[in-house]
């Protein structure tokens, strides 16, 4: 949205504007529109840590390294348990085909 009260048209005054477009409604309107619109402001970012400058530099490299260190050791753990589980789920699949295959004779 703009706050037509505090921003400022370009090259001319706002008085001037009005009296140009009132005056010559078609030539005020399209001059309006290329060179006395306010120029539009970005809107303020969802994510102001963004726009930090510097915000990637790490304040202490240490936390830093111990930090990656344990989610090295964590994604450890993780990719562990995901491969016993799926050993676990070979090794009953297995046995359920060599009960199914001495089971119906």
């Amino acid at each position: 949205m703009h706050d037509v009260g505090t921003a400022q048209p370009r090259n001319l005054p706002k008085w001037a504007w009005i009296v140009m477009i009132l005056l010559f409604p078609l030539l005020g309107s399209i001059a309006w529109f290329v060179a006395g619109r306010p120029q539009p402001t970005p809107p303020p970012s969802a994510f102001p840590e963004y726009d930090r400058p510097g915000r990637m530099a790490p304040g202490d490299s240490s936390k830093d390294e111990a930090f990656l260190r344990d989610v090295r050791a964590r994604a450890e753990e993780q990719r562990a348990r995901y491969q016993a589980e799926q050993r676990r789920k070979q090794q009953e699949g297995q046995q359920e085909g060599q009960e199914e295959g001495t089971g119906g004779s």
